[in-house]
């Protein structure tokens, strides 16, 4: 796969229209990368991030906030200091959705905001269940959040002051699904499993369509813990990245297969891209997996 060093292009920033090279890269598997910071984080800000010390227990891997409840969960300390968190991660998934609809006009008019987070735990060596472990490698999908086939994009700065983060990647989806998704009897499950029960069908009567795993869901879900749990891509062909201290990058992560092995002090923010708004449709997991299986895997989503 391709990192984009996008500060060392040549030419005016690929805004607007001018973006649709970057967007089709990024779709396709890139990962951008954003040597210098793209907007600025207050040193105070930064220094009262880096201070912050939190357990490694199971329940909170990251602090998230929320942003369409302008909440912040799973941070511990006084409540000035919960506080002063909650405002800096409020800040930093402002600036970046800003910086995001500037450079993606086209992604932002029907984009769905998700969490933001902070990530201050040292990944090498913790302690987690398999198939919550971060450095082993996987494709992302949300439990609690399905996407019905719109894209999982994340957008991450590295605020340790010496430290870079590193990643490994076993491949893009264009290259795992064919290997994997048949043989393994993933797809024909997911295709069995997601069919309506009455109580869902009664709820899709009704609107609540979208709180519904489709098929895609279903798959996605079972070839993340699929992949994390599969010694043999585990030990096979890996691809390394480092990312910079003060760097950002973004990536998305359901065509991404990615393991961070290393680093300390993150922030994240991650978007949902509706289908209708991609430039390369065609090479969208689900646009993948649909013509493995033959036969579509979600409705239509909706904007």
């Amino acid at each position: 796969m391709a990192l984009v060093d996008v500060d060392a292009l040549t030419g005016p920033p690929p805004d607007g229209a001018a973006g649709d090279t970057l967007a089709r890269a990024l779709e396709q598997g890139g990962i951008l990368l954003f040597r210098r910071p793209p907007f600025p984080i207050p040193d105070e800000d930064r220094d009262f991030l880096l201070s912050r010390r939190q357990g490694g227990g199971r329940l909170h891997k990251n602090i998230a906030y929320r942003p369409a409840r302008d909440r912040v969960t799973g941070a511990a300390g006084s409540r000035a200091d919960v506080e002063r968190l909650h405002r800096i991660l409020r800040t930093y998934s402002r600036a970046t959705l800003e910086f995001l609809a500037r450079r993606f006009p086209g992604y932002a008019r029907s984009w769905h905001v998700d969490y933001a987070s902070f990530r201050p735990i040292e990944e090498e060596g913790r302690s987690l269940p398999q198939t919550s472990r971060n450095d082993l490698m996987h494709v992302d999908a949300f439990p609690t959040r399905p996407t019905h086939g719109n894209r999982i994009l994340r957008f991450f700065t590295n605020i340790h002051p010496t430290r870079a983060r590193e990643w490994v990647s076993g491949g893009t989806f264009d290259r795992l699904a064919p290997r994997y998704a048949v043989d393994s009897g993933l797809l024909a499950d997911a295709l069995h499993h997601a069919r309506p029960s009455a109580a869902a069908r009664l709820l899709r009567a009704v609107g609540a369509r979208r709180e519904l795993p489709s098929a895609y869901d279903v798959f996605m879900l079972r070839f993340h813990d699929f992949l994390k749990n599969n010694a043999e891509f585990q030990a096979g062909e890996k691809e390394t990245f480092s990312f910079p201290p003060g760097s950002s990058w973004m990536v998305l992560t359901d065509m991404v297969s990615h393991a961070v092995l290393s680093g300390q002090f993150a922030l994240e923010q991650t978007v949902i891209l509706s289908r209708e708004s991609l430039v390369a449709p065609e090479s969208a997991p689900i646009a993948i997996l649909e013509r493995l299986a033959g036969t579509p895997l979600a409705a239509p989503s909706i904007s």
